[in-house]
């Protein structure tokens, strides 16, 4: 699929899995935006869309299925809701239109998967911003969409109600089933809801795959700048230390642990995120030292920068990959080279999710 819009070309070619959240992620004006507006049928495209089987476009052959009748659900950064309607007149309206399309999603089964209840009777403009985009989000899967288009929902948000809002995301594909494609620029956000990643930069695919894999590639990590370049990795659930308010995790073999998280079953599989700048490397597994999380494993990769004081290093745990950010300096004074023991000494991990 491509799109002209002046001087700018967006070209997309991959198959993307009918299920769970795709991510769609990369700087300003790469074209993730452009990306949701063609594929809903708003900006004029050229080439091939499939879903679920059912042809949206196909130049070739003259087809060009109208907007309404993709049923796509598209959520912008403001919530753009009714502002006549109270919050279950917002609901309802919806609902009606989109008749018994999905019966499976019905409006009490939304209302309570997103505690609207006590919000129905209120006017929207008493909302909080994160009450806003709560509703928003019932009211565009009270559409019954075949897929939904989420357009960077928590932009407009400070950090204290995207935290309100991401465990509501979070459920969504597991509890209602509907394919969703979330474009972002905020690297957290991708890692801890995208079961799988695309890549954008300047109209183009830069990567496409497994969310863990794509985030852990140098040439993401470099869109995502210094302060953000992290890995997502999976971690088996291992216990809780109540005395200490610990949960402890297995990641490839190595023992890790982290504040308390006690809504985590034990055998449970939990995503962490991991900084680059959180991490620190030793060629000897060091003693009398209050970083905790101490992960024995080899050097997969060492990128170094002459025009730069910094070099990258990737660590191989068991299978899982930790990256760490140190001086060139660092590395030399190590003598790191790939295949060498070494240790990564985790300084701060976040749970995403």
């Amino acid at each position: 699929m491509s799109v002209a819009l002046g001087d700018f070309r967006l070209d997309v070619a991959e198959r993307v899995p009918f299920a769970g959240i795709t991510g769609v992620f990369g700087p300003s004006a790469s074209g993730k935006s452009t990306l949701l507006r063609a594929l809903a049928g708003f900006e004029p495209a050229r080439g091939h869309i499939v879903v679920a089987g059912e042809t949206w476009l196909d130049t070739a052959r003259g087809v060009a299925m109208p907007p309404f009748r993709r049923r796509c659900g598209f959520l912008f950064q403001d919530a753009r809701l009714f502002a006549h309607l109270d919050v279950a007149g917002n609901l309802r309206y919806a609902s009606r239109r989109a008749g018994n399309v999905d019966p499976a999603i019905s409006f009490d089964d939304v209302v309570g998967a997103f505690d609207l209840e006590p919000l129905l009777p209120r006017r929207v403009d008493a909302l909080s911003g994160g009450e806003r985009q709560r509703v928003a989000l019932a009211r565009t899967l009270l559409t019954r969409p075949t897929l939904l288009l989420l357009d960077e929902p928590l932009a407009a948000l400070d950090l204290y109600r995207k935290a309100e809002i991401l465990p509501y995301l979070e459920s969504l594909s597991a509890r209602f089933h509907v394919p969703t494609l979330y474009v972002s620029h905020a690297i957290d956000e991708v890692a801890r809801l995208a079961d799988r990643t695309l890549v954008l930069t300047d109209g183009r695919v830069r990567a496409f795959g497994p969310t863990p894999a794509v985030l852990e590639r140098l040439d993401v990590q470099s869109i995502a700048g210094p302060l953000e370049a992290s890995v997502v990795i999976e971690a088996r659930v291992t216990g809780h230390d109540t005395g200490y308010r610990l949960t402890r995790l297995d990641v490839g073999g190595e023992a890790i642990s982290l504040p308390e998280a006690s809504h985590l079953d034990v055998g449970a599989t939990a995503r962490l995120r991991i900084r680059a700048r959180d991490v620190a490397v030793a060629t000897a597994r060091p003693r009398a030292l209050s970083i905790r999380n101490v992960l024995e494993g080899t050097v997969a990769e060492l990128v170094t920068d002459p025009d730069s004081p910094f070099a990258e290093v990737l660590v191989d745990v068991g299978g899982e990959h930790v990256r760490a950010r140190i001086t060139r300096a660092a590395a030399d004074d190590l003598g790191l080279e790939t295949g060498q023991s070494v240790f990564a000494l985790v300084k701060s991990v976040s749970l995403d999710g």
